[in-house]
Protein backbone atom coordinates (compact mmCIF):
# COMPACT_ATOMS: atom_id res chain seq x y z
CA UNK A 1 0.00 0.00 0.00
CA UNK A 2 1.63 3.27 -1.04
CA UNK A 3 1.52 5.95 0.87
CA UNK A 4 -0.72 9.32 -1.06
CA UNK A 5 0.67 12.63 -0.75
CA UNK A 6 -1.77 15.13 -0.34
CA UNK A 7 -0.53 18.13 -1.69
CA UNK A 8 -1.92 21.20 0.33
CA UNK A 9 -1.96 24.39 -1.61
CA UNK A 10 -1.38 27.55 0.83
CA UNK A 11 -4.05 30.60 -0.64
CA UNK A 12 -2.80 33.84 -1.43
CA UNK A 13 -4.17 36.53 0.65
CA UNK A 14 -4.22 40.13 -0.40
CA UNK A 15 -5.35 42.30 -3.27
CA UNK A 16 -4.91 41.25 -6.65
CA UNK A 17 -3.55 44.15 -9.46
CA UNK A 18 -6.95 44.69 -11.05
CA UNK A 19 -8.03 45.28 -6.88
CA UNK A 20 -5.14 47.41 -6.25
CA UNK A 21 -5.89 49.91 -10.01
CA UNK A 22 -9.41 50.24 -8.33
CA UNK A 23 -8.13 51.13 -5.06
CA UNK A 24 -5.85 53.27 -6.11
CA UNK A 25 -9.01 55.29 -8.45
CA UNK A 26 -10.95 55.47 -5.71
CA UNK A 27 -8.26 57.13 -3.45
CA UNK A 28 -7.28 59.39 -6.86
CA UNK A 29 -11.01 60.37 -6.88
CA UNK A 30 -11.60 61.10 -3.09
CA UNK A 31 -8.12 63.43 -3.14
CA UNK A 32 -9.69 65.26 -6.27
CA UNK A 33 -13.04 66.13 -5.17
CA UNK A 34 -11.27 66.33 -1.60
CA UNK A 35 -9.18 69.12 -2.64
CA UNK A 36 -11.52 70.84 -4.57
CA UNK A 37 -13.93 71.02 -1.66
CA UNK A 38 -11.76 72.52 1.20
CA UNK A 39 -11.42 75.91 -0.69
CA UNK A 40 -15.45 75.62 -0.86
CA UNK A 41 -15.91 75.43 2.91
CA UNK A 42 -12.98 77.60 3.75
CA UNK A 43 -15.21 80.46 1.63
CA UNK A 44 -18.45 79.46 3.17
CA UNK A 45 -16.59 79.86 6.68
CA UNK A 46 -15.33 83.16 5.53
CA UNK A 47 -19.20 84.06 4.73
CA UNK A 48 -20.23 83.03 8.14
CA UNK A 49 -17.91 84.70 9.58
CA UNK A 50 -18.68 88.08 7.32
CA UNK A 51 -22.28 87.80 7.71
CA UNK A 52 -21.98 87.77 10.99
CA UNK A 53 -19.30 90.76 11.63
CA UNK A 54 -21.48 92.33 9.08
CA UNK A 55 -24.72 91.63 11.47
CA UNK A 56 -23.08 93.50 14.43
CA UNK A 57 -21.56 96.46 12.48
CA UNK A 58 -24.45 97.85 10.56
CA UNK A 59 -27.72 99.13 11.84
CA UNK A 60 -29.34 99.58 8.06
CA UNK A 61 -29.13 97.54 5.03
CA UNK A 62 -26.96 99.59 3.09
CA UNK A 63 -24.97 99.09 5.79
CA UNK A 64 -24.93 95.72 6.58
CA UNK A 65 -24.19 95.21 2.89
CA UNK A 66 -21.14 97.72 2.60
CA UNK A 67 -19.60 95.89 5.72
CA UNK A 68 -20.37 92.56 3.95
CA UNK A 69 -18.73 93.89 0.74
CA UNK A 70 -15.44 94.99 2.55
CA UNK A 71 -15.07 91.86 4.48
CA UNK A 72 -15.37 90.04 1.30
CA UNK A 73 -12.81 91.84 -0.19
CA UNK A 74 -10.30 91.07 2.57
CA UNK A 75 -11.58 87.47 2.69
CA UNK A 76 -11.16 86.81 -0.85
CA UNK A 77 -15.09 86.08 -1.28
CA UNK A 78 -16.98 85.69 -4.85
CA UNK A 79 -19.49 83.11 -4.40
CA UNK A 80 -21.86 86.22 -3.04
CA UNK A 81 -22.12 89.61 -2.49
CA UNK A 82 -23.21 92.23 -0.14
CA UNK A 83 -26.43 92.48 -2.51
CA UNK A 84 -27.03 88.81 -2.14
CA UNK A 85 -27.81 89.12 1.63
CA UNK A 86 -31.29 88.79 2.87
CA UNK A 87 -31.30 91.15 6.01
CA UNK A 88 -34.33 91.41 8.22
CA UNK A 89 -34.61 92.48 12.30
CA UNK A 90 -35.93 90.08 14.47
CA UNK A 91 -36.00 91.79 18.19
CA UNK A 92 -34.74 94.99 17.43
CA UNK A 93 -31.19 92.90 16.36
CA UNK A 94 -30.12 92.50 12.64
CA UNK A 95 -30.28 89.35 10.94
CA UNK A 96 -28.55 88.10 7.55
CA UNK A 97 -29.29 85.31 5.59
CA UNK A 98 -27.86 83.68 2.74
CA UNK A 99 -28.19 80.96 0.46
CA UNK A 100 -26.28 79.73 -2.54
CA UNK A 101 -24.71 77.15 -3.90
CA UNK A 102 -21.20 75.85 -5.73
CA UNK A 103 -20.97 73.31 -7.98
CA UNK A 104 -18.08 70.81 -8.72
CA UNK A 105 -17.73 69.69 -12.35
CA UNK A 106 -16.73 65.39 -11.82
CA UNK A 107 -17.10 63.90 -15.44
CA UNK A 108 -19.09 64.93 -18.68
CA UNK A 109 -22.48 66.04 -17.40
CA UNK A 110 -22.09 65.12 -13.89
CA UNK A 111 -22.15 67.37 -11.41
CA UNK A 112 -21.32 67.54 -7.24
CA UNK A 113 -23.37 70.15 -5.74
CA UNK A 114 -22.80 72.20 -2.68
CA UNK A 115 -25.92 73.71 -1.35
CA UNK A 116 -25.22 76.50 1.75
CA UNK A 117 -27.90 78.43 3.42
CA UNK A 118 -27.33 79.96 7.16
CA UNK A 119 -28.57 82.86 9.38
CA UNK A 120 -27.17 84.92 11.58
CA UNK A 121 -28.62 85.02 15.16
Amino acid sequence: MGRQRIAVRSRQRGLSFIGVIFVGLIAVAAFAIGGQSVPIFVEYMAIKKAAAKAARDGTTVPEVRAAFDRAAQIDDIHSISGKDLEITKRDDKVVVSFNYSREIALAGPAYLVYRFQESTN
